[in-house]
């Protein structure tokens, strides 16, 4: 009885350091997405390594011009777009807008 209470004390201990890693921290300050490598990336909420591996593939072919363009990368939507938009900000355009405005700025 005794190894089964210390198999499930294990258990426990594991699940709990699972799910203190899983809950990565924010990054501090806003990460430019026109100059991030792949590790800085990972630090947003949501994005792994293959997450963070398609916003450098896009940016090489297209640079970012606004945080809105992320919604082009493979695998992120609006949901995660919203999700991100906290964290991100873009440079190098002259044309370079908050997140939300591009679409009000067609309208």
């Amino acid at each position: 009885m005794k190894s089964v209470a210390t198999i499930v004390g294990l258990l426990a201990t594991l699940l709990m350091a699972g799910q203190a890693l899983a809950a990565k921290q924010a990054p501090a300050s806003p990460i430019d997405i026109n100059k991030a490598g792949v590790e800085e990336l990972m630090s947003l909420p949501g994005v792994g390594p293959a997450k963070a591996q398609a916003i450098v593939a896009y940016r090489d072919a297209t640079p970012f011009a606004s945080t809105d363009d992320l919604a082009n990368v493979k695998g992120i939507g609006q949901k995660m777009l919203a999700k991100l938009a906290p964290f991100v900000t873009v440079s190098g355009s002259a044309d370079v807008k908050a997140p939300g405005t591009a679409e009000k700025a067609a309208h």
